[in-house]
């Protein structure tokens, strides 16, 4: 579609306008290109690019600045990325604790450092399966129930009952449901349960059956996706001009199913995907640009990272955060299991 000379005019002005955040006129660009062009005839590649949608100028300015098409081009065709210019070994070092849920906050807070935008992990894909159930008398007929997970999370949830039981009946169905259903899916022991409550003790069955219900709620309510470096926008000179559109970008964060939705959609893609100006369709803002890449335990993929920022953003060092990122995850994740 575009010739060497135009090839390497948009690759120019991208690069400038996103180390300077200004429109580029042609005087600029023919430094920046390094080619011997005259004025002249750099405005009339500039005028055949703006015609094909890929570069447009501001109305209060001369110069020209990329469309989210030129940015797509520019990220397809002209990007090189290099090898990383992070010490591999001591992000590491951040990132690999021995805890699954930390690891994918400290994922979280490392793409935001080191991006300066906003970093997202989605975590790993779960049943609600428990490793270990305990009671503990609150009050009469007030009750917490501790869940532990596989993975060593730990939730609580406070149940109120029709009978005020002893300590001696919340021992007796902890050690059943430990015994019994520790490491299968809830919905399983719930089925279960149904079918083997004649053979229990009425009381100690109705408490199961209570537990087994909060437990499902707890496990399945824990954060799909994490996010850090929110404020991070606020810094972020295409955005803190605009305080509508800062909401409405805090509102996605916040609510989180949207971003849900496409790192789920990302997950299914190999390697680090990017999505320009709202062209995922998951996320409709024209405004930000995402660079995802999915994330394995054990070979099999289960999550998604990635960042998020304005359209202007250094993508060469954005994949290679998302990359090295998502690679580190994976060990860390698959030598903690």
């Amino acid at each position: 579609m575009l010739d060497s000379r135009a090839r390497l005019l948009l690759k120019a002005l991208v690069e400038r306008y996103i180390a300077d955040g200004q429109p580029v006129g042609s005087r600029t660009l023919s430094k920046a290109s390094g080619l011997e062009l005259s004025p002249a005839t750099i405005r009339n590649v500039m005028s055949d690019l703006e015609d094909l949608g890929l570069i447009v100028s501001p109305h209060t300015s001369a110069g020209r600045i990329p469309t989210a098409r030129g940015y797509r081009l520019f990220v397809d065709t002209m990007l090189t990325t290099q090898r990383d210019p992070f010490s591999v070994a001591g992000q590491m070092a951040r990132i690999a604790p021995d805890q699954p849920l930390k690891v994918i906050s400290n994922a979280a807070h490392m793409l935001s450092s080191l991006s300066q935008f906003v970093g997202v992990v989605m975590a790993p894909r779960r049943t609600s399966v428990f490793r270990h159930i305990e009671f503990l008398r609150l009050s009469e007929k007030r009750f917490l129930v501790i869940i532990v997970s596989p993975d060593g999370d730990v939730q609580n949830r406070v149940i109120f009952t029709e009978t005020d039981y002893t300590a001696s009946q919340l021992i007796e169905a902890s050690n059943f449901l430990n015994s019994h259903y520790a490491g299968m899916a809830i919905e399983e022991v719930r089925e279960r349960l149904k079918n083997e409550v004649e053979a229990l003790r009425g009381e100690i069955a109705t408490l199961m059956q209570e537990a087994v219900l909060v437990s499902s709620e707890a496990i399945e309510s824990r954060d799909e996706v994490v996010v850090s470096g929110e404020r991070n926008l606020l810094a972020v000179s295409d955005f803190s001009s605009d305080m509508g559109n800062l909401r409405k970008l805090f509102d996605l964060f916040e609510q989180k199913a949207q971003l849900m939705r496409l790192l789920d959609v990302s997950s299914r893609a190999e390697g680090v995907r990017i999505y320009i100006g709202g062209e995922s369709q998951v996320i409709p803002y024209q405004e930000l640009s995402v660079v995802t890449a999915p994330y394995e335990v054990d070979g099999q993929v289960v999550g998604t990272l990635g960042v998020i920022g304005p359209m202007r953003m250094p993508y060469e060092k954005m994949i290679q955060i998302v990359d090295i990122t998502s690679k580190l995850v994976s060990t860390a994740l698959s030598h903690s299991k």
